[in-house]
């Protein structure tokens, strides 16, 4: 039989089959899972059997493109493990602040003449950072004549700046030492104008620091205006 009729009888007898893709299926699963043969001695193939398998592959590739052999799949299975997604994780929320309480008022020791803001803090535990400022309005004739705090004064920094339109008074604990729980005055003194001074434009802020870093922020003023 030459080549040509070869190839005609497999291309018809190709197209008039219908393949079982089921079956199909079932022998690509069963040549996976047998051990593949042990390699016999290849033997020198003739010049015809050549010639016939060339034309066998030709018409074989033919074929799998018209009936979709190539649509038939086998999935391997795997055992790696899916890697979990990675869940978003939440922010840290800041540390709680110390408990504390402020309250300015003006000493009633205060004359014509001159006066003395107290600013009383409370602290429920023991605090770690400390800065006080006391802004004192500069109203008329407003001078500088000194303060005072009930802690030591070893453990603060002290300093009076003139700002425009204020006179700052600020006490910030040493690093290292510790504010004890407990009341705490912090006074601020000064000469003005004579006669009844309005403090309604004074104001404090504290801000404390505990252990574990949480802050505290405390914003007030000394009073309203004084009757005309």
């Amino acid at each position: 039989m030459d080549d040509t009729r070869l190839r005609h009888e497999l291309r018809e007898a190709a197209l008039a089959h219908r393949p079982d893709h089921a079956r199909i299926l079932a022998r690509v699963e069963r040549g996976l899972a047998t051990p593949a043969p042990e390699a016999r001695p290849s033997r020198p193939a003739t010049r015809w059997a050549g010639r016939r398998w060339a034309a066998v592959a030709a018409v074989t590739a033919a074929v799998a493109g018209a009936v979709g052999l190539a649509g038939v799949m086998t999935t391997a299975p795997t055992d790696r493990a899916t890697a979990p997604a990675a869940s978003a994780t939440a922010p840290a929320l800041p540390a709680p602040g110390p408990a504390a309480g402020a309250v300015g008022t003006i000493n009633p020791g205060s004359n014509r003449w001159w006066a003395q803001s107290d600013l009383g803090v409370t602290t429920g535990s023991p605090v770690t950072g400390l800065v006080v400022e006391l802004r004192i309005a500069r109203t008329a004739g407003v001078v500088s004549t000194g303060h005072w705090r009930t802690r030591p004064a070893g453990d603060f920094t002290v300093t009076v700046t003139e700002e425009p339109g204020s006179l700052v008074y600020r006490w910030t604990l040493k690093e290292g030492r510790t504010l004890p729980p407990g009341p705490h005055v912090f006074a601020a003194q000064y000469n003005h104008a004579e006669g009844v001074r309005d403090a309604s434009s004074d104001t404090y802020r504290v801000t404390l620091t505990a252990p574990d870093g949480g802050l505290t922020t405390l914003r007030g003023g000394f009073g309203t205006p004084p009757p005309k």
